[in-house]
């Protein structure tokens, strides 16, 4: 039987590079897939550097996340000959050593959202305010959130309110990590894919257009969880 061509949408990398290899191979990727990266490529994990520079050989498309941005906002102070309002971790510093300036670049032309029209799915690294049009939304949420309080108020933890996206009732499919907590979400218009591989867990893919969900095991915890 061919190959027919898919899109493949992958959960928070965090610098597993073995990892994505074993998931690509195992979804038996080619070069006329898609693949799509749900943003935390870097940070935390052993090879930051080699899974953005797969994500570029492959030409994957993507969204930032919350710890690609912080990894930028270096690089973007230093550009401007500032000093940052929040300084960088050792870890998120590891990483800016390592990275090429073609790495910074593709990393910065990712978009907070990518929709696919032809699915109907948005892709978001953390959340979707739900009833806040796409443009309107408040992109440090688009990084950050993971709950919503009774109240209204977004909030960026998981141990408060509860899951976004089990209020999220928009027209597309929304494909999203960063809350490796909560780990495999799964709700009638939204996934989570964060199923905390650089913690000791999986690195999980959605396939479109089956909506198949397919793991590998991480090797081992490179990361505890917080």
């Amino acid at each position: 039987m061919d190959h027919q061509p898919q899109t493949i949408i992958v959960g928070d990398v965090h610098g597993c590079l073995v990892e994505l290899d074993a998931l690509l191979r195992k979804v038996r990727y080619t070069h006329g897939d898609r693949l799509i990266l749900v943003g935390d490529l870097v940070a935390k994990g052993p090879d930051s550097a080699g899974v953005v520079a797969r994500a570029r050989e492959l030409g994957a498309l993507g969204v930032r996340g919350n710890h690609d941005e912080r990894v930028l906002s270096w690089f973007r102070a230093e550009r401007e000959d500032r000093s940052l309002e929040r300084p960088l971790s050792r870890g998120h510093r590891a990483v800016c050593a390592t990275l090429e300036d073609e790495d910074v670049a593709w990393l910065e032309a990712l978009p907070l959202t990518l929709r696919l029209p032809e699915h109907r799915v948005t892709v978001v690294h953390a959340g979707l305010r739900p009833g806040v049009p796409l443009a309107k939304q408040d992109p440090n949420h688009l990084l950050n959130m993971r709950s919503l309080c009774e109240d209204g108020r977004v909030s960026f933890r998981a141990d408060e309110g509860v899951p976004w996206a089990s209020r999220w009732t928009g027209t597309d499919l929304v494909v999203f990590g960063h809350d490796a907590i909560r780990g495999l979400q799964r709700y009638e218009q939204a996934i989570g894919l964060d199923t905390g591989c650089v913690y000791g867990g999986k690195l999980t893919a959605l396939l479109l257009p089956s909506r198949r969900l397919v793991s590998v095991n991480a090797r081992r915890a490179y990361k505890e969880i917080l």
